[in-house]
């Protein structure tokens, strides 16, 4: 049975399946001698072998005390004593609802007590069997609901034994946590807490599962950390490990480190296949995917994608009829930025098994990253009709309410220097309001621009306001607007569109056309000169590690000048670590103007090249709250028709914080330094960036 581990980052649950009774026999370390062959019986009368029966339970082994105890029924079946010590040792091999089917064909007995453990045996056993595959999918909490139904009614039972009551209520946390129920769990564990109750270790990690889905990493840390070191293993083969469980706490608690040495750790410790007594041949170890496949997941929430879709490329290549390995490489697909092939990749893992929730929410990331929300919608709502208790659909869910409701994005820049086009002092503010979603394909924008530059022939400002449509379809974006102006210098309404056409998962092709576009220079706005802009760029992307991009545009102005120039960057991953990334790359480019003697600055001819360099980390993370850091750097040469060539410098440093999913705020300070008309000149500018929706 896979069972899901839920994690707030999304993480999937996996549904570990049914070990063979071979494997659990190996654990008691014993073979199958004891029931192919029987135990040869050394004494002949019922006492004698059920003295014997007692002496091997006693000694741990319950499945040759098993055996004589079969004996003595063989020969003797109304033994009473063998009948009750039968019930006992299956009860305690796990044979649960066997043990209470017998016990009802027993005489009645005042051993109220006996009765009432022999069902929380059984209902502890129900639990368990909820953790595997359900039997109907698209219902996956019948079986932990009858559980936790059934062990109320005993923790209720007023005529139970103290001590079965409390098992029960232990039990119960385990019950509803499996049946993604983690309100309720934290809510029975409250005045636990507060009565200082010590919870079995089981329990205590069905606490620490419940506090991850209800975010809240760092107690569940505290809890997963003391139930492994009162009970390091090895765990019944029907349970997960709680090491992963700990590992995924440390990450959404910003531990990076701790998450991935646990991870690696438990899966280096894993042997790859288990070697049965008395079994010929080996069977794959299900702990060692499973630690393997969290190992994967983990290393791709900290960044480092390629590293992880290499693991799990090679860990599909050798069991190809695995679904869960298959639908985990489709994410790490998604990940590094081929949105298609993860798509093909689950539509492979679906031929392999039934879709169930876990399935429907990866689908969703794919298809929500090529535009097709219509497609989103449908996943989600299979995903909330099938596990809507679940944490990671709720997070699914509140995440794409954010995605299709209101977008708000603010951004303002602020200058100063003695750049020809900016002037002294310059500023721009860009604010657009996004409607929700409307008939899964459409936006209605509102936008609003107020630039101003202080130059040395006076003040000048582009004052617009508007609206616009963004509409959205299988790998296309596109955008119309309209914003009249409503400054004095050009009065005239600036008309837009543009699209970006992701071709495949490694090209994609944007253009953008405006009638009086921003490319227009602030200059040129304060002496009446407007003029139509268009630019066109192509990029290919390999992955998150390599790219290239070409830029073309032209603009023509009002004042009869043409411009046309040209953008190209090939950018490389030069490191990648937890977290943290740096890239290397080469911009070069160059432009050409049809009029010169402009008031605005237009050379006739030129051209530039420059080394990129671009350093990004995490600087801080806890559960949806993270603050990044950013370092970005250019030098080259700019060289202009009729001047000396010059060196030319940008740097900026930039930081984003993200209180909570939805709502980012920016900042940045840059520099830029580059000769104009060959004389050097440089400009100072602070960004601020807020961003409210997803």
């Amino acid at each position: 049975m896979y069972m899901e581990f839920k994690s707030t980052r999304g993480t999937r649950r996996t549904r570990r399946k049914a070990t063979a009774l071979l494997v659990l026999l190996s654990l008691y370390g014993v073979g199958t001698a004891a029931f192919s062959q029987g135990v040869a019986p050394t004494a002949t009368d019922a006492a004698s072998l059920l003295t014997l029966a007692r002496t091997e339970r006693a000694a741990g082994r319950r499945v040759e005390a098993l055996a004589y105890c079969q004996e003595v029924l063989a020969r003797w079946p109304n033994n009473a004593d063998a009948r009750q010590l039968n019930v006992v040792l299956l009860s305690e091999l796990g044979a649960s609802a066997r043990a209470l089917e017998l016990a009802s064909t027993l005489p009645p007995s005042s051993q109220h007590a006996e009765h009432a453990r022999l069902v929380a045996d059984y209902d502890a056993h129900e639990a368990r069997w909820a953790r595997g595959e359900p039997s109907d999918p698209h219902h996956p909490y019948a079986e932990a609901d009858k559980a936790v139904a059934d062990i109320e009614r005993l923790a209720n039972d007023a005529n139970a034994p103290a001590d079965i009551r409390q098992r029960a209520r232990m039990d119960m946390l385990a019950a509803l946590d499996q049946s993604d129920r983690a309100g309720e769990v934290l809510a029975a564990y409250a005045p636990m807490k507060r009565q200082g109750v010590q919870l079995p270790p089981y329990a205590e990690q069905a606490v620490a599962d419940a506090m991850m889905q209800k975010h809240r990493p760092r107690e569940a840390i505290a809890l997963y950390e003391d139930s492994i070191r009162r009970d390091p293993g090895p765990y019944d083969p029907s349970e997960t490990d709680p090491r992963i469980g700990l590992a995924y706490a440390y990450l959404d608690a910003g531990r990076m480190h701790d998450a991935l040495t646990t991870i690696n750790a438990l899966a280096d410790s894993e042997a790859r296949w288990l070697h049965l007594r008395d079994v010929r041949g080996a069977v794959q170890n299900q702990r060692k995917v499973d630690a393997d496949t969290s190992a994967a997941g983990i290393t791709q929430d900290v960044g480092l994608l390629a590293q992880a879709h290499a693991r799990l490329a090679a860990m599909s290549a050798e069991a190809p009829g695995n679904a869960d390995i298959r639908r985990d490489l489709a994410m790490a697909e998604l990940a590094r930025g081929w949105p298609r092939r993860a798509l093909e990749t689950l539509k492979i893992a679906d031929t392999l098994d039934e879709r169930d929730a876990s399935a429907a929410l990866d689908e969703a990331e794919a298809h929500r990253a090529l535009y097709d929300y219509a497609d989103v919608q449908s996943n989600l709502d299979q995903a909330q009709q099938e596990a809507g208790r679940s944490g990671r659909v709720q997070d699914a869910q509140a995440a794409w309410d954010r995605d299709s409701g209101w977008q708000f994005d603010l951004t303002h820049d602020n200058g100063r220097g003695n750049s020809p086009d900016y002037g002294d002092r310059d500023q721009e503010t860009l604010a657009t309001l996004a409607s929700p979603l409307i008939d899964d394909h459409w936006r209605v924008l509102a936008l609003a621009q107020y630039a101003t530059a202080a130059l040395p022939e006076g003040d000048v400002s582009r004052e617009r306001a508007g609206l616009g449509l963004e509409g959205y379809l299988h790998g296309l974006q596109f955008y119309l607007q309209a914003l009249p102006a409503a400054d004095r210098f050009v009065r005239r309404t600036a008309f837009a569109a543009g699209f970006n056409w992701s071709i495949n998962d490694h090209w994609s092709l944007s253009t953008d056309w405006s009638s009086a576009g921003n490319d227009v220079p602030l200059r040129a706005q304060y002496y009446g000169i407007t003029g139509n802009t268009l630019s066109t760029a192509l990029q290919w992307r390999a992955s998150e590690l390599t790219s290239a991009r070409l830029d073309v545009y032209r603009d023509r102005f009002s004042d009869g000048n043409v411009r046309q120039g040209w953008l190209a960057d090939v950018v490389q991953r030069l490191h990648t670590g937890a977290n943290f990334t740096w890239d290397g790359g080469v911009e070069v480019g160059g432009s050409h103007n049809s009029e010169v003697d402009r008031p605005y600055f237009n050379p006739s001819e030129d051209r530039s090249y420059a080394l990129t360099s671009s350093l990004q980390n995490v600087l801080s993370q806890y559960d949806d709250r993270n603050w990044t850091q950013r370092i970005d750097l250019a030098v080259g040469e700019y060289a202009e028709r009729n001047y000396a060539t010059g060196l030319l410098v940008s740097a900026r440093y930039g930081q984003v914080f993200q209180p909570r999913a939805g709502l980012r705020f920016g900042w940045g300070l840059g520099w830029h330094y580059q000769p104009y008309d060959g004389r050097h000149e440089s400009r100072l500018v602070l960004d601020l960036t807020m961003h409210w929706g997803e």
